[in-house]
């Protein structure tokens, strides 16, 4: 079977969107100023995009969603293998909205933001293992 040019495409876009995300995330961590609610909404971000790009892959559709136990709940069908880690992934979720707007329930804290990092980069990396090469950034 021929490998259809446009899900490969989609897919790379998704993918290479994930990796900024988690890169502007990474340096901005590294910045003597903090914005930790911009680097944990990156974090958010970098794994909902990865998951949509395993999707997009696999040709399943789904929602304009920031929730990442919906979109999780369709990737584990597609493999059970990323079960544990969907477990804890779904606590990104809260980051897409949480601490963008006024109001926020509490002070993130730099631990709170590397922890998120780490993790959005482990869903990043599980998703790229899990794809073939022509479709990786």
């Amino acid at each position: 079977m021929q490998p259809d040019p446009i899900r490969e495409n989609d897919t790379r876009e998704w993918l290479l969107h994930a990796r900024e995300d988690l890169e502007t995330a990474q340096d901005l961590l590294a910045l003597p100023r903090l914005h930790l609610a911009s680097i944990v909404f990156l974090c958010q971000q970098a794994a909902e995009k990865a998951l949509k790009g395993f999707l997009t892959w696999h040709d399943r559709p789904f929602e304009r969603v920031h929730n990442l136990e919906e979109i999780g709940k369709v990737c584990v069908q597609i493999d059970s293998g990323l079960v544990a880690l969907m477990s804890r992934a779904i606590s990104l979720s809260q980051y897409s909205s949480r601490f963008r707007y006024p109001g926020a329930p509490y002070a993130l804290t730099v631990e709170e933001a590397t922890v998120a990092l780490e993790l959005s980069k482990e869903v990043v990396n599980a998703v790229l293992a899990r794809l073939p090469g022509e479709v990786r950034p």
